[in-house]
């Protein structure tokens, strides 16, 4: 991991601590994922939050991220 991604990653945790960061490196699947510590509520899922978000890069990740906030905002968790 390079000082940049360790860098982000802290951001991360920071700006969204309710969630574990890891890399993976397989074929054909996103690098960065963002899985949550605590299951989400079925209504929650239905609004369209996920237990776990996997995207190619760290910026787009925390992009997505703040989507995600934004649902769960919306349904005031």
């Amino acid at each position: 991991m390079t000082d940049y991604e360790q860098r982000m990653i802290n951001v991360l945790i920071s700006t969204h601590p309710g969630w574990r960061y890891e890399q993976r490196d397989l074929p054909g699947l996103p690098r960065w994922w963002a899985v949550r510590y605590e299951p989400l509520r079925p209504d929650q899922r239905r609004a369209g939050a996920r237990d776990a978000l996997g995207r190619t890069t760290l910026h787009r990740l925390a992009r997505v991220l703040a989507k995600h906030d934004q649902i769960l905002h919306m349904l005031r968790y």
